[in-house]
């Protein structure tokens, strides 16, 4: 029997995508396609035809291009929607809806791909109010992670451990590594781990960055897997987010979780360790010494939550069930 053949168009190469890729090509032909630039219509229009559905990472205007030539050709679009691509906040600003030339794309993207698959539940009521429809088509997938990359190893340490990629100030906002700054400021006594800032980031901040705060740029992911297993606590202040991968990596190490109340940080997190509101940084605090004090069996309980609850073979699962269904 002839493999289905997917057109994967995404203009990132993050790990969680090649994970898609990985997991989709176990039982069918994918052709990974990077979208970025002023070429991606012909580059999609060319190899479209010799596939049977497109597989789009993020609702944006490449995912409009891909949705739009899926259709003229006759094949079913899935999409899948992470964070930014179901967000309209202005006053950070953040969220490809901010942006007023390409609501329109973003909307007809989503409102025709044949499913849109987002990462946690809060992203489907976003996506569907933005997008100005009853969101019928839009189906709660969540990513899954590896508990036998992401493990416990060693004693833990008494510091506070957070992941933002950062190349710009705007960033640092998202992340709420501003309200983390201001979090170690009134817990002197505390090691704070900020890992995955640019390093001209980290040189522009350095005057105001308190001395208990370590700054560490990018690093592999074999490299920060041993921060994970030292960190007593993972802190996730973010302003928004979808699914956090690096929280769930880090619950999967044994960290104590300590996070803002928004996005999918409630879902990781659920119940275990702490959720206070974005930016209260009195309540952050106190959850941070509650987390370093925490009883012994918290972090395994982190680790079973998010190896039970958000595992690679759920996705895989389901990513073959949709793409069944897409492709009959």
């Amino acid at each position: 029997m002839r493999r289905k053949k997917i057109l994967f168009t995404s203009s990132l190469n993050s790990t969680f995508i090649q994970e898609d890729i990985r997991l989709l090509q176990k039982h069918y032909d994918v052709t990974p396609l990077n979208t970025l630039g002023p070429g991606a219509f012909f580059k999609i229009l060319v190899r479209i035809r010799s596939h049977d559905v497109t597989f789009t990472w993020f609702a944006s205007v490449y995912a409009f291009l891909t949705v739009l030539l899926s259709r003229i050709f006759g094949k079913n679009a899935l999409i899948v929607a992470g964070g930014a691509d179901a967000a309209k906040l202005p006053e950070i600003p953040y969220g490809i809806w901010v942006s007023p030339w390409r609501t329109p794309l973003v909307r007809y993207a989503v409102r025709h791909a044949w499913h849109v698959l987002a990462v946690d539940p809060s992203l489907q009521s976003g996506l569907a109010r933005l997008a100005g429809y009853d969101g019928q088509n839009i189906v709660y997938v969540p990513t899954g992670y590896d508990p036998e990359k992401w493990k416990p190893g060693g004693a833990k340490e008494r510091f506070v451990l957070t992941v933002a990629g950062c190349e710009y100030r705007w960033r640092m906002k998202v992340k709420g590594i501003d309200v983390l700054l201001d979090v170690a400021r009134s817990l002197a006594d505390v090691h704070f781990v900020v890992v995955g800032m640019h390093e001209l980031l980290i040189q522009e901040t350095r005057a105001t960055i308190p001395p208990n705060v370590e700054l560490i740029p990018f690093i592999p992911q074999s490299t920060l897997l041993g921060y994970y297993q030292r960190a007593a606590v993972y802190c996730q202040p973010s302003y928004t987010e979808g699914l956090p991968n690096s929280l769930c990596e880090a619950m999967l190490c044994e960290c104590v979780p300590v996070g803002s109340n928004v996005g999918g940080i409630p879902t990781a997190i659920a119940g275990i360790g702490h959720m206070v509101p974005y930016g209260d940084v009195p309540a952050f605090a106190s959850a941070i010494r509650l987390a370093l004090d925490a009883p012994g069996n918290t972090g395994s309980r982190a680790r079973e939550h998010i190896a039970q609850t958000f595992t690679l073979e759920r996705r895989e699962t389901a990513l073959r069930q949709i793409v069944e269904e897409a492709t009959r």
